[in-house]
């Protein structure tokens, strides 16, 4: 799941730090794909639009110890895409975290660009796989710093989360480095 905002050093250029924030973000995470592909199929917008339910991710600062895991993605008039991800702290807090983006050009609505920043679109969000149904989807970023396997039931079946894992695998991901979501 993307970036959240940022919310303090307002007297600093929102821009400058956007920028300084998303380069040690990506610098700290190590990467689990030295070979991300291009994601493998279409995406169809309006299919891919609603709730989703994290079901594992590669931990990153910005999302450690969360739990109960979820993303809202709903399309607004102007065909930008508004982007919500919610969990629960690790001190027990309801954190979310508001976005909004597009889709790439060329891209067979695979990959997007995400601002959690204003008019800054950094963040890459890519499709890597999805389920025919859109029951599931497993997103990355051409870095290979960043993993999501989602699903949209809250608690999937177990051989469901097992088949998400073996896919991500196939993709090139080191699996071993997949936090598993506690959901509630």
């Amino acid at each position: 799941m993307p970036r959240p905002k940022l919310h303090h050093l307002a007297a600093l250029s929102l821009p400058v730090l956007a920028v300084a924030g998303y380069t040690v973000w990506s610098r700290r995470s190590p990467v689990g794909n030295p070979l991300v592909p291009e994601p493998l199929k279409p995406v169809d917008l309006n299919a891919y639009l609603g709730r989703w339910y994290e079901v594992a991710r590669y931990e990153q600062a910005f999302e450690k110890g969360c739990e109960g895991v979820s993303a809202e993605y709903r399309l607004r008039p102007d065909g930008k895409i508004d982007v919500v991800n919610s969990c629960r702290a690790p001190d027990g807090k309801f954190r979310t975290a508001r976005g909004t983006a597009k889709i790439v050009p060329g891209s067979q609505g695979a990959k997007l660009k995400i601002s959690f920043y204003g008019p800054l679109y950094i963040g890459n969000y890519w499709v890597m796989d999805h389920a025919e149904d859109y029951s599931w989807s497993i997103v990355g970023d051409p870095t290979g710093r960043y993993l999501w396997l989602l699903s949209r039931q809250q608690v999937p079946e177990e051989m469901e989360r097992h088949s998400l894992i073996k896919r991500a695998t196939a993709l090139g991901y080191d699996t071993s480095r997949l936090v598993i979501t506690t959901q509630p």
